[in-house]
């Protein structure tokens, strides 16, 4: 059975939203289709690393949750990213 995508559900990567802590302890949130890597370019080891956490490096992965598709993933963003620094705060310790 194909999904929306047109594609076998197993074919079908996740979506992961992630937040990152910063140098000078700022929290910055993306998603992504790999954290490893984007992790990476973010540290300046890969290029295409973000322009805020360029001059806030090192960064460290402090959140991560799953998504099955970009769109969500995106809302989910943009949910987190309209959160109070102490919301993140808080939704960090969750996995702790």
């Amino acid at each position: 059975m194909q999904s929306s995508t047109g594609l076998n559900p197993a074919e079908v990567k996740p979506w992961f939203i992630y937040i990152l802590r910063c140098a000078d302890n700022s929290l910055y949130t993306g998603i992504t289709l790999d954290v490893s890597k984007r992790l990476a370019q973010h540290n300046g080891i890969d290029k295409n690393g973000a322009k805020y956490t360029m001059a806030r490096r090192p960064v460290k992965l402090v959140y991560q949750e799953i998504s099955h598709s970009r769109s969500d993933a995106s809302k989910r963003e943009h949910a987190i990213k309209s959160l109070k620094k102490s919301e993140k705060e808080s939704l960090i310790r969750t996995i702790k």
